[in-house]
């Protein structure tokens, strides 16, 4: 049996460029697993409650929060200068001490805020913002007592927002 010649030019296994080009879809994808599970681990996605059915059991008493605010015809402007806020509330004759303005981040519930708005006259309110980034927020109105509710949308590019009672 003769045996096959060995080529004395023949570069070790590793000096090729094929094994490693085989070998890089595999590598890329344990790097890209472990990116992933780190970026999964370290971020709350803030989209899932915990109390999920209880939230829904809820939605009924913010309906009727809804309802009441229809029934006073209560209707807000909400306006937007630097780091405070205005908002002139418009409808029932009797109209509360306080109220408070949550701004509501679309996805991220930690980036929410709540301001409590001081009366300046019996139907203005004004208040101080935290930083907001440039995300479209919801805008929620509500008496102290949680008896009614206005929303709204406003964008930070906008410098007023209408809040309405949705029934």
């Amino acid at each position: 049996m003769k045996r096959p010649a060995i080529n004395p030019d023949a570069k070790p296994w590793y000096r090729e460029p094929w094994p490693w080009a085989l070998m890089a879809g595999p590598a890329i994808a344990v790097i890209a697993g472990v990116f992933t599970l780190a970026l999964a681990l370290r971020s709350n996605d803030g989209v899932v409650a915990d109390d999920y059915y209880k939230r829904g059991l809820g939605i009924n008493q913010l309906l009727k929060r809804d309802h009441r605010a229809k029934e006073l015809g209560l209707a807000a402007s909400a306006s937007f200068s630097g780091d405070r806020v205005r908002v002139v509330l418009a409808g029932a004759s009797d109209v509360p001490g306080s109220v408070r303005l949550r701004l509501v981040h679309p996805t991220r519930s930690c980036n929410d805020q709540v301001v409590r708005l001081r009366s300046l006259t019996p139907r203005v309110y004004e208040g101080e913002l935290k930083r907001v980034d440039s995300a479209r927020r919801l805008l929620v109105l509500e008496d102290s007592e949680g008896t009614w509710r206005l929303t709204g949308t406003w964008n930070r590019a906008a410098e007023s927002a209408s809040l309405t009672a949705n029934p």
